[in-house]
């Protein structure tokens, strides 16, 4: 088994690739304050999948990485209102259970591997016409 990269590597360079834009072209993220050492917080945004009822939307995402991030997954909370099965209709939150890549989590998933698989939920023949709350809406 290979040498575990620490913490602090690991989000440097997940902060490198989500601000050069490296990442999925339609999700973007980056540190929520520059002067956060720990790199806890982080903000992103995932563009709404086309043929969906959120197409032309782009719902914007907070993540908390804990202390034991990459071992663990992070707090991922919408801040603009969504319906969709893994997400909390009061507070925002993504329920980990309810979304295959939080369930079965490994340390080789990373914030983007969370945004593509929230955006791939947005388009599923279920979820892909769900009535959406009014655009601009958010958590409070």
């Amino acid at each position: 088994m290979g040498a575990k990269v620490p913490r602090n590597f690991r989000l440097l360079e997940e902060l490198e690739k989500g601000e050069k834009g490296l990442g999925a072209e339609a999700c973007s993220y980056g540190l929520e304050n520059g002067d956060d050492l720990l790199m806890s917080n982080w903000q992103a945004t995932v563009l709404g999948p086309p043929h969906s009822v959120h197409e032309n939307r782009i719902y914007s995402v907070r993540i908390h990485c804990g202390e034991a991030y990459p071992d663990v997954p992070p707090e991922i909370t919408f801040i603009s209102k969504i319906n969709l099965p893994c997400v909390d209709p009061r507070t925002g939150k993504v329920e980990h259970a309810r979304l295959p890549c939080l369930a079965q989590w490994k340390r080789d998933f990373n914030m983007e591997t969370i945004l593509i698989e929230l955006r791939r939920s947005m388009a599923l023949p279920a979820h892909k016409k769900l009535p959406q709350p009014a655009e601009g809406s958010t958590y409070s």
